[in-house]
């Protein structure tokens, strides 16, 4: 519940403002030691996680970005996605510094522009990384239903289902706070129907991910069944069941464990799952599809090749070319 402090005007003036502001206040400070070294040791944990996140996603973004022939309509998805990890990195720290920047740091009176906006950029990143994981996911299934060209206007359709679908429900979230529940600085959402505008389409997002992971399993079932392809396609499709099982589970299946259970509920293990976990989710993606992919691999050491031979005249045998899918 939100407290509120009020005064009566009297003959004498005004009079003194009851009840108190630590008492009014709905922020409680007062934590138990063992929480508070648990808190510690999650923050500590997930400050790791999101800056080895971090670090790893930009070299990963440049990679792709840099070598024109890993310009596809994968990678473009897959720059998107990393882009948002390390945007919700980035707000990440930039809450936690703002919010809080000392153990001294009065909550009851924190209710400045520049905490709300680190809080909304926070809530605008974390909302554009489901968006962009359910993107993968979509993509993923086109890709196994039909080999059509992925045009530009496909992915400008993947572009505005990323990055414009989360303003559709953080405006009227910040409106509402705005007219209806303007305390502290918007971080502290315990029972507010306001929430889910937020809540909403992140659960819902998870759920439809889920649904298209199993419907990704299904797919690759009947087209690795031997009888059912043909050789050729064999090796090709064999090679995606791995990216793919390998991607999806990374598409929030994570979080399908208390996606529908209340905010409150086992919040010891929850803050485990979603922000230990999750923290190092970035890097696991930036491993999985730049690092280990073998045409980021091939490339770079095409590259390397060629560096050796114009600065020390080495000719090595270069690696055999890869068909990308469709160029973007």
């Amino acid at each position: 519940m939100v407290g509120s402090v009020s005064r009566n005007c009297t003959d004498q003036g005004w009079s003194i403002p009851f009840p108190q502001y630590h008492i009014a206040c709905s922020v409680d400070d007062d934590i138990p030691e063992t929480e508070q070294a648990y808190f510690t040791t999650v923050k500590l944990i997930y400050t790791v996680g999101y800056g080895t996140s971090l670090a790893s996603l930009s070299i990963a973004v440049l990679i792709l970005l840099l070598f024109r022939r890993l310009h596809c309509a994968r990678n473009f998805i897959h720059i998107q996605l990393f882009t948002t990890f390390i945007l919700k990195a980035a707000a990440v720290f930039i809450k936690d510094t703002t919010l809080f920047s000392g153990e001294d740091t009065d909550h009851c009176n924190l209710s400045t522009f520049y905490c709300k906006a680190a809080v909304v950029f926070c809530h605008y990143c974390a909302m554009t990384n489901f968006f962009w994981l359910l993107a993968e996911a979509l993509f993923l299934n086109s890709l196994l239903l039909s080999s059509f060209y992925h045009s530009r206007r496909c992915l400008w359709g993947y572009g505005l289902l990323g990055w414009g679908v989360p303003v559709l429900f953080i405006m009227p979230w910040m409106v509402s706070r705005v007219y209806f529940e303007d305390t502290e600085c918007w971080d502290i959402n315990d029972n507010s129907p306001y929430w889910w505008f937020i809540k909403g389409p992140i659960v819902v997002s998870i759920g439809v991910n889920f649904m298209l992971f199993l419907n990704i399993i299904r797919i690759l079932m009947q087209k690795l069944n031997p009888r059912l392809i043909q050789f050729n396609n064999s090796s090709q499709y064999r090679r995606l069941t791995k990216s793919t099982l390998l991607l999806i589970p990374l598409f929030g299946s994570h979080y399908m464990v208390f996606n529908f259970l209340p905010d409150y509920f086992n919040v010891t293990m929850r803050l485990c799952v979603e922000l230990c976990v999750g923290s190092f989710q970035g890097l696991v993606v930036a491993v999985l599809y730049c690092f280990l992919n073998q045409e980021v691999q091939k490339e770079l050491q095409v590259r390397w090749l060629k560096w050796q031979e114009n600065t020390y005249g080495v000719v090595s045998p270069g690696p055999k070319g890869s068909q990308m899918d469709t160029p973007f």
